[in-house]
């Protein structure tokens, strides 16, 4: 059985460009940043250090199941947990395209915000990715992670993932209120119109099937008891 594991090199590799990647476009400057962004490299350190260092969620789901996933579980060519528990590892490429895309939008959506910020001078900036969302930093640091939920879900980010996005649900808000103040009136009717982390047709769709999902449930919930026929 191949173990593609203890790669420790390509683990310090990993995390170092992502040192380079938040000293070049997170840049964070209070103490509520910098906690995110401690809690993020936590993230990041506990993936890579899964991915190639050593692949703890792996003897923990094999302890608790009494087996091993389906597969090859400890080759990197099997793909993720998802395709040896759930589908097969035939599926681990899907899960790691879907994955390699999600962190790759993700990327790309904080690259192309900063540089809109950074350009600005501190004007109030609305185009680009902040014609269709408001924080499109934080939109794209949680496309990433979800991305490394896909590709290579751990049991130690599985448990951070929630954590980070209350963090950058609180950040948002608090940029929201800060930027009411700064911008007045032409924040207000910008906040009016421009959802805070998903484009507006994203929102509708998941609001309507929000919506349908709870008028069945209401249904269901109304029917009356109606007792058995006697025969």
């Amino acid at each position: 059985m191949p173990y593609d594991y203890g790669l420790w090199p390509l683990v310090v590799l990993n995390v170092a460009l992502f040192g380079i990647f938040a000293a070049s476009f997170l840049r964070p400057m209070e103490k509520r940043e910098w906690r995110s962004l401690g809690v993020l490299s936590a993230f990041v350190v506990a993936l890579f250090t899964e991915m190639y260092g050593f692949p703890l969620t792996i003897y923990l789901i094999a302890a608790l199941l009494g087996r091993l996933p389906a597969g090859q579980p400890f080759s990197h060519e099997s793909g993720t947990l998802w395709a040896g528990l759930l589908l097969g590892p035939e599926w681990g490429a899907v899960f790691m395209l879907i994955g390699g895309l999600l962190m790759g939008g993700g990327l790309w959506l904080v690259a192309s915000a900063w540089r809109l910020i950074h350009a600005a001078h501190g004007r109030f900036v609305t185009k680009g990715p902040y014609a269709r969302i408001r924080h499109p930093q934080y939109s794209g640091l949680l496309l990433g992670i979800a991305g490394a939920l896909v590709q290579w879900p751990t049991l130690i980010t599985l448990v951070m993932a929630p954590v980070l996005v209350t963090m950058y649900w609180r950040l948002a808000k608090r940029e929201d209120r800060e930027l009411e103040m700064r911008f007045g009136e032409e924040y207000r009717a910008y906040r009016a119109l421009v959802p805070g982390f998903l484009p507006a047709r994203i929102t509708w769709w998941i609001r309507r099937r929000s919506s349908s999902a709870r008028h069945i449930v209401r249904g269901l919930l109304r029917q009356p008891n109606v007792p058995p026929v006697k025969s």
